[in-house]
């Protein structure tokens, strides 16, 4: 990069090729059995597995993320059953080091860790026998002390079997294709989760339907996981554009402790996984070295269903566009696509007044590293069999609805739809010469659907957001309520954010600097200030004392502005 911009952004670093050749394995996670008690109130626990798999495969990065599955929850039970699979290409011939977690979900405080069981593979090929529902003992390491402590009385009198049980197989699918084999491990098998907050809804004055048909508020946070390899060319690095930023990320330093520390916190809050969250999966089957979908589970709250339809190679596209809400609302969308090809993504805009709800450092849970990010629309095409670079595709409905959405249900066709995605993100910048990568990538996941990739700095895609925040002016009229963030609001307009606001927090303090006021007047977020209160408490007192000082005497002295809040008290 020039030394004119900040580091960060593409990073070129190739990705060592494997050493020999390396396989597609399955790993189911069947059962669990004789866990603790972790819910002492209705005496069950809400327990899920937490997988992670490390290979011997070189990572470009140090700080690379591993590998890591989530399976579903199953709600009150001692004796779970998952009968959930993980499916991992590109694992090389000296296998693989499994971790898996048990935990009991509790969304209002933490999830409780019941143990964890670590299984080595050793050497694998296409004639390894594999692991078949084999049992193994659950280690209390790290585990929690209150879910153990009624156990460990139990088990003192001779009444209960103190270590829990968690049955598992892993297999060998067959060797990994060799244009698929690209170096890094990845997953193949492909899974959703839709998650709602109540909270946050009403914070950002968002509302959706229930299954009953209730209206009530609701934010909707999206994971979709793509089928991999994510191409290698997609790596890009958080930009350093102010000084805080590699602390943040890195996590060191007061101000960069707490502010990592908040975003972790943001984006399990956005990602929360509770009673209300949806989940889905779709088998994977591998034959003669490619990878086949066949039934798709949908699952909420233990009850199970089956998508429609016989095109199961359409399913992750119609999950998708469903997710979506297909093309209604005039919905605009920030999202970020991990390197094991997670796309994660929420509605946003500018009447949303959390501005952690654009910030792609919060979508990604601040990691150093990213495939890609930015914003995008669903939008129904009028001729669908014309290309949408040539000729003028409007949204649906043909001619303006006055009195919002049409009332009859989107037509359930991918070839219906287009994508229109960019890479408008502040904090990682993806490189606008890649796009016919990511175009590629997005085309080989979302069969049927239209793909048309923008950049960030192109004219014509302003003119389309203009146009799809022109139908949500009419058709999204129940998502207008706002809150000023307390958070990390970048100023008084807090309601004010888009998927860049780093380099409008930039654009900002430029213009401040051109006011004459100095690099000391930056624009500080209420997490920003209360760091920096830690940081040097006698600068931030006397700048408190000063600006209650100016702030009195701008609204005419201390009288006035008594009476001015008892007015506003008693209104």
């Amino acid at each position: 990069m020039g030394d004119d911009k900040p580091a960060g952004g593409y990073d070129p670093t190739p990705v060592p090729p494997s050493s020999g050749p390396t396989y597609t394995v399955r790993i189911t996670f069947h059962s669990a059995s004789n866990l603790p008690v972790a819910d002492f109130g209705s005496g069950s626990a809400d327990p899920f597995v937490l997988a992670q798999v490390k290979t011997s495969q070189k990572v470009r990065h140090s700080h690379d993320p591993y590998l890591r599955w989530r399976s579903k929850t199953i709600r009150k039970c001692l004796e779970p059953s998952w009968e959930s699979s993980w499916v991992i290409a590109g694992i090389p011939g000296d296998g693989l080091d499994l971790s898996a977690r048990i935990y009991d979900e509790d969304p209002s405080d933490h999830d409780d860790r019941l143990g964890k069981v670590e299984v080595s593979t050793g050497h694998i090929d296409e004639g390894w026998k594999g692991i078949v529902k084999q049992e193994y003992k659950v280690k209390k390491t790290g585990a929690d002390l209150r879910a153990y402590g009624a156990r460990w009385a139990c088990h003192l009198v001779g009444r209960r079997e103190l270590h829990a049980r968690l049955v598992l197989s892993i297999e060998v699918l067959g060797r990994t294709p060799e244009k698929m084999d690209v170096g890094k491990s990845y997953t193949v098998s492909q899974f959703w989760w839709v998650h709602y907050s109540p909270l946050i809804g009403r914070l950002a004055g968002v509302k959706g339907k229930d299954d009953k048909g209730v209206e009530k508020y609701n934010f909707q946070a999206n994971e979709l996981q793509l089928t991999g390899p994510v191409p290698n060319e997609l790596y890009h690095r958080y930009v350093e554009f102010k000084t805080f930023v590699g602390g943040m990320f890195e996590a060191t330093g007061l101000r960069g402790r707490v502010l990592n520390k908040a975003l972790h916190h943001q984006h399990e809050r956005i990602y929360n996984f509770d009673r209300q969250t949806k989940y889905g999966e779709w088998e994977y089957k591998m034959e003669s070295g490619k990878g086949e979908k066949g039934k798709s589970q949908q699952t909420n709250e233990g009850e199970d269903g089956h998508y429609e339809g016989n095109d199961l190679k359409k399913q992750v596209t119609l999950k998708f566009l469903d997710m979506c809400h297909y093309d209604q609302g005039g919905r605009i969308f920030t999202y970020v696509i991990t390197l094991d090809g997670l796309l994660r993504f929420t509605e946003t805009g500018k009447e949303f007044g959390i501005d952690l709800l654009s910030k792609h450092t919060m979508h990604s849970d601040v990691n150093r590293y990213i495939a890609w990010s930015g914003e995008f629309l669903i939008r129904r095409l009028s001729h669908p069999d014309q290309s949408s670079a040539d000729s003028h595709q409007r949204t649906h409905p043909p001619d303006p609805i006055p009195d919002g959405p049409p009332k009859e249900d989107p037509p359930k066709d991918p070839s219906a739809y287009e994508l229109i995605i960019d890479n408008d993100s502040g904090t990682y910048r993806p490189d606008k010469k890649l796009i016919p990568v990511l175009t590629d990538f997005l085309k080989a996941n979302f069969p049927g659907l239209k793909i048309r990739v923008m950049a960030c700095d192109d004219d014509k895609l302003d003119k389309i957001k203009s146009q799809q925040r022109k139908v949500k002016s009419k058709e999204g009229d129940h998502l207008v309520f706002g809150q000023t963030s307390s958070v990390s609001s970048l100023g008084d307009d807090g309601g004010s954010i888009s998927s860049s606001d780093e380099e409008d927090l930039d654009r900002r303090a430029a213009e401040q600097e051109e006011d004459g006021d100095g690099e000391g007047s930056e624009v500080k977020g209420g997490l920003e200030r209360g760091v920096e209160a830690l940081e040097n408490p006698q600068k931030t007192a006397r700048e408190g004392v000063n600006g209650l000082k100016e702030k009195t005497k701008a609204k005419g002295g201390k009288k006035e502005r008594e009476e001015r809040e008892e007015r506003d008290d008693q209104a």
